[in-house]
């Protein structure tokens, strides 16, 4: 299912300008990330993709369907949206409850749900805190949380805004293995976040954004020009910092192929 954006702006009521014509297209099975500083407009920028937020001026499509004439309630069935704070969308007494929340709206058949809900918490590592209350864990958990209850819906496009936030090393690869598994089945995922380092290894597209527009759109090596990072306030990936330092012509952005080239040069 395609995403196009076709001179998108966007103004909050009574505010200012937020988004100023922005156009571009995902293709289905797409993985990007949106880069920018605080204020850049990612966030804003992702919430016209299921609704949550509707043009000012442009239209945005998902698939056939342009956001002004649906709602939001059916663009859950199309896009899995993962709040930066997870506690804007936690509200059952147990995880599993909250994972089971999409499927039950689906009217799926009991089995089906318990079969989601199983397989979303195996993914996600919460099957020991299936029974718990959601706000009795720690943030990150809760992060968990909100991640298998999109699992769960298995949207054809999942939206994940900060999803590293508050992650350890074991957290970041478990989400590594996700991306995976959501590429394997085909489904766009679109990531707002400032772990830029992470964004560079797992993302094989980046949109970099600044003032409510996109100043680029490439695989990592566009982090390589310090015009581009400079104006949108961000640093390069710490390995990418490193080639430099060493003089190296390339600049590697996983630590596999640094080590390749390290062992190359030796």
């Amino acid at each position: 299912m395609d995403i196009q954006v076709s001179e998108l702006y966007f103004t909050f009521r009574g505010g200012s300008e937020v988004l100023r014509g922005i156009s571009f297209e995902i293709r289905a099975g797409s993985r990007i990330a949106l880069l920018g500083q605080n204020g850049a407009g990612k966030t804003t920028l992702v919430k016209h993709l299921n609704g949550l937020l509707k043009p000012t001026r442009g239209d945005v499509r998902i698939g056939d369907w342009n956001t002004r004439e649906h709602s939001i309630a059916q663009f859950a069935r199309r896009v899995g949206f993962v709040f930066q704070n997870p506690d804007d969308q936690l509200f059952k007494t147990s995880v599993a409850a909250e994972v089971a929340f999409g499927p039950t709206n689906l009217k799926l058949d009991a089995a089906e749900i318990s079969r989601r809900v199983g397989r979303a918490l195996e993914v996600c590592a919460l099957q020991e805190v299936r029974d718990a209350h959601p706000y009795d864990l720690a943030s990150w958990q809760r992060r968990w949380v909100a991640i298998a209850s999109v699992v769960a819906m298995q949207t054809p496009i999942v939206i994940l805004d900060e999803p590293t936030t508050g992650q350890d090393a074991f957290g970041l690869a478990r989400l590594a293995e996700l991306l995976d598994e959501w590429k394997r089945a085909g489904v766009t995922v679109i990531a707002v976040t400032h772990d830029i380092d992470f964004a560079a290894e797992q993302f094989p597209e980046l949109m970099v954004m600044a003032q409510g527009q996109v100043l680029a759109r490439g695989d990592a090596e566009i982090l390589n020009e310090p015009a581009l990072t400079e104006r949108a306030a961000l640093d390069a990936p710490q390995l990418m910092q490193l080639a430099r330092a060493l003089g190296w012509q390339r600049a590697p952005v996983t630590v596999d192929a640094f080590c390749a080239e390290l062992a190359a040069k030796k």
